[in-house]
């Protein structure tokens, strides 16, 4: 009798514990799963005993003489602002220096503004309109947001399709200065023109685009975007 009792007991215990057993299963197994972020953002850093650490793929080195690696990275920038695409275009941006707009042929470290990737990947829903410059020949504030300006100072014309593009050279100049080589020495640019718009113009209202890279971590990135244009 007593062992009959002893072995209830005994398999009751076996029950009770095999039911705590699938009770946490439920709540800490795949039905509920827990995430630890430290220790998962631990164990990403730390690789366990005997294991390999885990490498970056290393991207092969820049030729920043090769032409054809920076006309196919302004390609890139040019698709982005045709289509808008803030989002694409932040990611051309250099992360350190940002990117500096000038509006007109002549950068002037001290005013024109430079914004940073994230702040250009936002811009869509950025609503403040920053001053920028003023407009050359007529003094009044150029007062726009960021799409505003993109599309009135960089973007004014389909720069993707322009029929004149060359690298590190100014193809047209009016009577700004034209400084990018001593605003950015160490870097390379590509130059889109457009001789005329409108041939009743007469070629009166010319207007081109610089963009500017910096070679950072074996990529180029933008760092800026100079326009000129044709003023009376």
């Amino acid at each position: 009798m007593k062992k009959a009792v002893s072995l209830c007991v005994l398999v009751l215990c076996c029950c009770v514990a095999i039911g705590s057993l699938c009770t946490s299963s439920f709540f800490f197994g795949r039905e509920l799963p827990v995430r630890n972020t430290m220790r998962t953002a631990s164990s990403a850093a730390l690789p366990s005993r005997g294991a390999a650490p885990s490498r970056e793929t290393a991207r092969p080195p820049l030729d920043t003489g090769d032409d054809a690696l920076l006309l196919e990275r302004a390609k890139e920038v040019l698709t982005s602002l045709s289509e808008e695409d803030y989002a694409a275009l932040s990611q051309m941006v250099h992360p350190v220096k940002g990117v500096t707009f000038t509006p007109y042929s002549t950068v002037d470290p001290e005013s024109d503004l430079c914004f940073l990737p994230d702040q250009i990947a936002d811009a869509a829903e950025d609503k403040t309109r920053y001053l920028w410059g003023f407009r050359d020949g007529v003094g009044d504030q150029i007062s726009l947001t960021i799409p505003e300006y993109i599309c009135t100072y960089v973007y004014n014309a389909d720069y993707l399709y322009a029929p004149e593009q060359a690298v590190d050279q100014v193809l047209a100049s009016g009577n700004a200065l034209e400084n990018v080589r001593e605003i950015f020495p160490e870097d390379r640019f590509v130059e889109c023109y457009f001789p005329g718009l409108r041939p009743e113009k007469e070629q009166f209202d010319w207007c081109s685009l610089k963009l500017v890279f910096s070679a950072y971590e074996e990529q180029w990135y933008l760092v800026g975007l100079i326009h000129s244009e044709w003023v009376i």
